[in-house]
C-alpha cells in the first residue's frame, strides 16, 4: 500500500510503501538509517542487517543523497523522530542511486544555493517557506472569492505606465514598443464598473535598479477594486484581509513557522484595529527623538554583536583544528562558522548604513515619499500593522483622488507590516472626476491619448471607487520572518540574477 508520509498516523502497525528521495543517511554497521522525504514530510526508515534484508542492505549503505527509492516497512509511532513516525524496513527498491549531489550538508554560500535553486527547493528551510506560500496564495484567492469578488485576468503586455514610467520593462511587440505590466489596477478599475467588486492576481514587473533585500524585478500581486468605495472602505477591506491571511497561516502552518524560527506570538497579536497615522504624523516620527533613539540602540547592539560573532567564529575554527575531533563534528563546526560569517557580513553592512538612515530620518522631506529605511523605522515602532494615509500628491500616482480638505494631498494608504518589514499594501481611492484626472495626467507629463480608454470610465457612469495591491513576496517574508525576499519565490528575479 503506497502512502504519503503526511498520512502515516493513520497507518501505525501497518505495512506501507513510501515513494521518495533520500534526504539523509547514516549507518552503525548493523543498522542503516535512511531519512526519506516524499514532498509531504520526512520519515526515518530503519534497515536492520539480517536474512530478510541481505539483498539490499549493502546497497542502502552506499546510497547517495537525493537517490530516488521506494521503501516498504511497518509504521511505528515515535514522537522523538522527525515527522513523529518511523518505518521498520522490510524492502527497499532503488529507483536511481544519485551521486555527487551538489548541495551537501557542508556549508554553501548564498550565491551557490541560488545558482542551484532548482535543487535548493529540496532543502527543509525552502520546503517550509514554499508550503506557507502555497497557503498564502490559496487564502488570497479564497478571501476574495468568499466575499463576492469576481476574478479578472489582466494583460501582461501594457501600452503605457500604470505606475512610474522609470520602472518599465520595454518589450518589442511585433515592432511596436509595449511594456511588461507594473500593475493590473487600471484594468480592474474598468471591470469593477461591470461587476462591482473584482480582483486580479498575477505577476507584475518593475525595472527598479535596486539590490536591497526587499526588491524583486518580477513578483506576484493581488489587486482588488471596489465600486462605490471611499478610502475608509478600502482600509476596512485591507485590514480584514490581512487578519484573515494571518489566521489561516497560523492555523495551517504553526509547525512550519516554528521550524523557520518565526516568533509565532507576534503573529498572534495581529488583530484589528491596526494603527492609523497620516503622512504628516509619519514625518514627525521620523524627525523626532523616537526614531533616533531606535537607531542609536541598533548601532550599539549590532556593534556589540559583531564583536561577539567574531569571537564565536574564532572559537569554532580553533575547535575544528583540535585533535580528536570527528569528521562529522568538523563539518558541523564549519557549517556553524559559515552561518556566523554570513551574519557578520550582514551586521557590518547594517552598522555601516545606520548613520545614513539616521540622517535620512532626521532630514525627512515632509513632501516626500517614505523610503525603505523610513518604513522600517515606523513599522518597528509599532507592534501591529500601521496604515499611513494622505501622502503629498507630488510623490504619488496620477490616478489617486485629491483630498477634499487639502488638495496637496491624496486619499491613499500604505500598510506597513511590523517588525521592520515595511510596506506590504499600497492603495487609494481613485480620482473619479474626469477634468481632475485629465489635469493630473498632464501634470505627470503623460500622454493623454494613451489613457483615453481609462478616461472613458469617468465619462460613462463614474462613481467613487478604490482598491489596493498586496505583494505576495513581501507579505510572505513578513509572515515567515525572513531577512531576504529572494527566499519567498521559487525562481527569484533580481538585478543580475536570472539563472536558473
Amino acid at each position: 500500500m503506497i502512502v504519503s508520509i503526511v498520512d502515516l498516523s493513520r497507518h501505525v502497525g501497518q505495512t506501507v510503501t513510501l515513494q521518495g528521495w533520500l534526504y539523509h543517511r547514516r549507518d552503525s554497521g548493523k543498522l542503516v538509517f535512511l531519512v526519506v522525504r516524499d514532498g509531504t514530510g520526512l520519515c526515518q526508515c530503519v534497515v536492520a542487517r539480517g536474512p530478510d534484508t541481505d539483498s539490499f542492505f549493502e546497497d542502502c549503505r552506499r546510497l547517495g543523497q537525493e537517490s530516488s527509492l521506494r521503501v516498504t516497512g511497518v509504521v511505528r509511532a515515535d514522537p522523538k523522530q522527525v515527522g513523529g513516525h518511523e518505518l521498520t524496513v522490510t524492502h527497499v527498491e532503488i529507483v536511481q542511486n544519485a551521486e555527487n549531489y551538489p548541495i551537501t550538508p557542508k556549508p554553501h554560500g548564498i550565491d551557490f544555493l541560488f545558482r542551484h535553486r532548482h535543487l535548493h527547493f529540496r532543502s527543509r528551510r525552502q520546503w517550509h517557506i514554499l508550503r506557507v506560500r502555497h497557503t498564502l496564495v490559496d487564502e488570497i484567492r479564497g478571501y476574495f472569492n468568499r466575499n463576492g469578488y469576481t476574478l479578472i485576468d489582466t494583460p501582461i503586455f501594457a501600452p503605457s505606465a500604470g505606475e512610474g514610467s522609470q520602472t518599465l520593462f520595454s518589450v518589442d511587440y511585433f515592432g511596436e514598443p509595449v511594456f511588461l505590466a507594473q500593475t493590473g489596477q487600471l484594468y480592474v478599475e474598468a471591470a469593477c464598473m461591470a461587476f462591482g467588486k473584482v480582483y486580479c492576481f498575477g505577476p507584475t514587473f518593475r525595472a527598479e535598479k535596486s539590490k536591497t533585500r526587499r526588491h524583486l524585478t518580477e513578483f506576484w500581486m493581488v489587486e482588488p477594486e471596489i465600486a462605490y468605495a471611499d478610502l475608509d472602505a478600502v482600509i476596512a477591506v485591507a485590514e480584514d484581509f490581512i487578519c484573515s491571511i494571518v489566521q489561516r497561516v497560523l492555523s495551517d502552518h504553526r509547525a512550519d513557522l516554528e521550524f523557520l524560527g518565526r516568533d509565532v506570538a507576534a503573529l498572534e497579536r495581529i488583530r484589528a484595529p491596526f494603527y492609523r497615522i497620516t503622512h504628516r504624523q509619519a514625518a514627525e516620527i521620523l524627525r523626532g527623538p523616537k526614531a533616533r533613539e531606535l537607531l542609536e540602540r541598533d548601532l550599539a547592539q549590532k556593534s556589540a554583536r559583531i564583536a561577539e560573532v567574531q569571537k564565536l567564529i574564532a572559537e569554532k575554527e580553533t575547535q575544528a583544528k583540535a585533535g580528536g575531533v570527528k569528521e562529522w563534528q568538523k563539518e558541523k563546526l564549519a557549517a556553524d562558522a559559515a552561518d556566523l560569517r554570513e551574519e557578520l557580513a550582514d551586521l557590518e553592512v547594517e552598522v555601516q548604513n545606520i548613520p545614513h538612515h539616521m540622517q535620512l530620518a532626521a532630514n525627512f522631506d515632509p513632501n516626500g515619499d517614505l523610503g525603505g529605511s523610513d518604513e522600517t523605522i515606523i513599522s518597528r515602532l509599532h507592534d501591529r500593522p500601521v496604515f499611513v494615509t494622505h501622502y503629498p500628491k507630488g510623490c504619488k500616482a496620477f490616478y489617486m483622488k485629491l483630498n477634499a480638505e487639502d488638495r496637496t494631498r491624496v486619499n491613499n494608504v500604505d500598510l506597513l507590516a511590523p517588525d521592520g518589514y515595511g510596506e506590504i499594501i499600497g492603495g487609494s481611492q481613485r480620482e473619479e472626476d474626469l477634468t481632475t484626472l485629465r489635469d493630473r495626467i498632464h501634470e505627470d507629463g503623460l500622454n493623454e491619448a494613451d489613457y483615453e480608454w481609462y478616461l472613458d470610465l469617468r465619462r460613462y457612469g463614474t462613481v467613487p471607487h478604490g482598491g489596493f495591491g498586496l505583494g505576495v513576496e513581501r507579505t510572505l517574508a513578513w509572515l515567515c520572518g525572513l531577512k531576504h525576499i529572494r527566499e519567498t519565490i521559487p525562481y527569484p528575479r533580481m538585478m543580475g540574477k536570472i539563472y536558473p
